[in-house]
């Protein structure tokens, strides 16, 4: 009788972060156009991916410190990748644009033409 009301749940590994896109992320920025010379830190935070480099231009730490540089969030229920910037004055993450595929969100974290990311 209690068989019957028992149920089996079955859970599922959250999608992201992962490794695998992790490093897709990490390999990815090595085609970017602005601070070439530094390495940018790929972190996992909870439903994607946190994007740090150290300040060469000193704009925002006159230390040259890491600072944030983009956050890559997954939408699990629609399916869409979200990129955010930092706004450094104001402590905050501010929306950039929404992508179906993670590759075209680290093009265009990569080209930043209007110079929102890597400052």
């Amino acid at each position: 009788m209690n068989a019957a009301l028992m149920r089996t749940v079955k859970l599922g590994l959250a999608r992201h972060p992962n490794e695998l896109d992790r490093k897709r992320i990490e390999r990815g920025l090595g085609a970017r156009k602005r601070y070439l010379y530094v390495s940018p830190n790929v972190t996992p935070v909870r439903g994607g991916y946190r994007i740090a480099s150290p300040c060469c231009s000193r704009n925002i730490d006159k230390d040259g410190a890491l600072v944030d540089v983009a956050l890559i969030l997954y939408d699990g229920v629609t399916g869409i990748w979200k990129l955010f910037r930092k706004n450094h004055a104001g402590g905050v993450w501010e929306f950039y644009s929404l992508y179906h595929r993670l590759i075209p969100a680290i093009d265009e974290l990569n080209a930043d033409p209007e110079r929102l990311f890597w400052q």
